[in-house]
């Protein structure tokens, strides 16, 4: 792609005209006139419910250096969107292409869906098709098509010694005569890491902020080396640098096969110093926050890691692979290895300007819909705010490793497995409700903004539970709306069709269920939490009546970067 040039120019740039593919040369002419899928007929209303946003990035602050970066930066962005097509849905590039050059108006649509979802499924509905009538396979780009959980788990049972390798997040799996056999992303991505490596190599040069320079000059090692740690480290020890940018394999949420193999994102943006130092006192009470924690000591580590380590504000400029797909993250914390965690801590960054915008066109409307009068008046952008911000700070509280019954130390997240990811994300949730009254004794948050923050926790499960029950996001929010509701911390008022907040009833529910994931978590059971998201993940006919009057209100926003110099 042509290089962009920043300077002096407003330039628009929508999601979609970055999604890199192309015909393939070798396409036979079989293939490239053969009919196209099947469409649903609902496409361009599924579209419509992605509000088209500018995220605008004013010039304050970037100098002529900061500009050359960023351009350098954006640049390798896009070439990781090339390695997320490969994982998520390796026939997409040709279809993206075949849709593109269509000569029916309805495949438009259908394209700008397709590319927002890096694929033929819809996200926010739990991944149904809506090109053709295929399934979407669990193990995506990372298995073979046809391997199942349990022949994965008999076989690494069989053969002990390639556990490691088969199991490790960058590593895809290939079945050769019968046999599973590990490949490392370096190997099976390597034209397009050895592009990413060339391009933070060359804003590396550029920089000459020395926390940065050390960063990228590593990053782009790291790629071709498949060990991520040290750059890694070196990411948690930025400093003092206006552009940044996190970029590798992160997330494995698109690994519903096994939940183990981590996806390539990233995100380019820049640092808003002053928002930063209004949220410092919230790390400042991290550690008091894990000891007031409803369990046993067993359940939480003495102390949390990475007290220090930074919060970050800031305004996103661009973002690629697994960070675009779909709903668009408001908030998020890396690394997720554990070896950085323990010696580094991890990073929390808050996109205010993609919140800012999620909540006007999205929360701001739901509330309305379906709070009753009182509690939609007290859902505020601050108090959202807020509860993003200790979600995520909220992923350190609690054990970071457990121990087995048959003695074996893992990783939480391998105990748990593919239950993982929508167990840790309700935890977050729910252990940063659970904090604020504690952070309300302490000053830290105005007593006047406690009850608008669980209205706009109540409003933004709506909002949440609309990505579908098979996103883990949605999942761990329908697990919590349910059991607060059980509880009666939730009410619902049939004669209005409204949900409201029992503010005698609410604190109380919520260290319940704090103390209900943690165990989950602690003890590491994936049977127990199996027959805990079997009991509160499905959904009743009155939440259901309640999405099902937000049609016509934005799901998400679909970003259109314009950059400002």
């Amino acid at each position: 792609m042509a290089k962009l040039n920043f300077v002096l120019l407003a330039i628009a740039v929508s999601l979609l005209l970055f999604a890199p593919f192309s015909c393939k040369k070798s396409e036979t002419r079989r293939e490239e006139s053969a009919p196209l899928p099947v469409k649903a007929p609902d496409i361009a209303g599924r579209l419509a419910k992605y509000a088209p946003t500018e995220i605008a990035v004013g010039p304050a602050s970037l100098s002529d250096e900061d500009r050359k970066v960023v351009n350098k930066l954006i640049e390798a962005a896009q070439v990781l969107d090339d390695i997320y097509w490969k994982q998520t849905y390796p026939q997409g590039p040709a279809l993206a292409a075949r849709l593109k050059s269509s000569a029916d108006p309805a495949d438009k649509p259908a394209l700008d869906f397709f590319l927002l979802n890096f694929g033929p499924f819809d996200r926010s509905d739990e991944n149904k098709p809506f090109l053709g009538s295929g399934k979407k396979s669990p193990g995506a780009g990372f298995y073979p098509p046809d391997l199942t959980k349990e022949e994965f788990e008999q076989y690494v049972a069989a053969h002990p010694a390639e556990r490691p390798a088969l199991e490790n997040e960058f590593q895809v799996i290939k079945r050769e005569n019968g046999k599973l056999t590990a490949v490392p992303y370096s190997v099976e991505y390597k034209p397009e890491l050895e592009r990413m490596a060339t391009r933070l190599n060359e804003a590396a040069a550029l920089t000459s902020n020395p926390s940065l320079k050390a960063y990228l000059s590593r990053r782009a090692v790291d790629f071709l080396s498949n060990d991520y740690y040290e750059s890694d480290c070196l990411w948690i020890d930025l400093k003092d640098n206006i552009p940044e940018i996190v970029i590798g394999p992160y997330e494995v949420y698109e690994d519903a096969l096994l939940g183990l193999k981590a996806s390539y994102e990233s995100y380019v943006y820049i640092n808003d110093f002053e928002g930063m130092k209004k949220l410092h006192a919230y790390l400042d009470h991290l550690d008091e926050m894990q000891k007031s924690l409803p369990v046993e000591q067993k359940y939480k580590d003495a102390s949390v890691k990475g007290l220090s380590s930074p919060l970050n504000v800031v305004n996103e400029v661009f973002t690629a692979g697994d960070a675009r797909a779909g709903i668009m993250t408001s908030a998020f914390v890396l690394p997720n290895d554990e070896r950085v965690r323990e010696k580094k801590g991890s990073k929390k960054v808050f996109l205010k300007n993609m919140m800012e915008a999620k909540f006007s066109k999205s929360l701001v409307p739901i509330a309305a819909r379906v709070l009753a009068p009182a509690d939609a008046a007290q859902v505020t952008f601050d108090a959202y705010f807020i509860e993003v911000m200790l979600h995520e700070i909220c992923h350190a509280l609690g054990l970071n490793y457990v121990t087995l019954p048959d003695g074996t130390k893992t990783t939480v997240g391998k105990a748990l497995r593919d239950l993982n990811t929508a167990i840790e994300e309700a935890k977050a949730d729910i252990l940063g409700i659970q904090s604020v009254p504690l952070l309300v004794r302490r000053g830290v948050i105005p007593k006047e903004r406690q009850n608008e923050i669980y209205a706009s926790y109540l409003a933004g499960m709506f909002r949440v539970m609309r990505f579908g029950a098979t996103e883990a996001h949605g999942l761990g929010v329908l697990l919590q709306f349910n059991f607060l509701r059980e509880k009666e911390a939730f009410v619902f008022d049939a004669a209005t069709g409204k949900f409201a907040v029992d503010r005698a009833k609410i604190e109380g529910a919520v260290r319940e269920l704090a103390a209900r994931f943690l165990i989950l978590e602690g003890d590491g059971d994936y049977a127990k939490a199996k027959a805990f998201i079997d009991r509160y993940g499905v959904m009743d006919e009155a939440t259901k009546s309640a999405l099902g009057a937000l049609q016509d209100i934005p799901v998400d926003i679909a970003p259109i970067f314009r950059i400002v110099y």
